[in-house]
């Protein structure tokens, strides 16, 4: 598939982020989920966790939220408040990103807002959003899957 026909605006941006990590083995897996919700309403771009074992081989999970450098204190807020470390490490670290255009698209069940990255005007990828997908997914009883191809097909027709 030729991308370049596609256009787009040449912005390839460079910033740099926080990387807030924590490992944790005596709090109760029920409170990771809100722990996420948490920061991610307080602006981390990303949250994560991942299995790891710890001293005394003991399962733990590390906890990794990447954010913005003006949200680092409201993020370590939550984590301190809402988990049982005791501390937390912080890296920056500098991150490319691809400039992002939400345009929209309609198909048989509604209408769905599709992300378009782009690098030095060529459309590098194109993903119909998630939510949009799942919502018109459950409230027709259609598969997922079937969904996010109507959109990607809707999009590249128009373009």
């Amino acid at each position: 598939m030729d991308w370049g026909k596609y256009g787009g605006k040449k912005n390839t941006n460079v910033d740099t982020i926080a990387v807030l990590e924590t490992q944790i083995d005596d709090l109760s897996p029920q409170v990771i989920g809100y722990i996420f919700e948490t920061l991610f309403q307080v602006g981390a771009l990303d949250v994560f966790t991942q299995s790891i074992n710890m001293k005394k081989s003991r399962p733990g999970i590390l906890l990794t939220v990447i954010c913005p450098l003006d949200k680092v204190s409201d993020c370590e807020q939550i984590i301190f408040k809402e988990t049982t470390t005791l501390g937390i490490r912080q890296l920056r670290q500098n991150r490319t990103i691809l400039e992002r255009e939400i345009q929209e698209v309609e198909i048989e069940y509604g209408k769905v807002r599709v992300k378009v990255a782009s690098q030095d005007e060529i459309i590098i990828n194109v993903q119909p959003e998630y939510e949009d997908c799942a919502e018109l997914a459950r409230q027709f009883h259609q598969p997922l899957r079937m969904i996010q191809k109507m959109a990607l097909d809707a999009w590249f027709e128009n373009h």
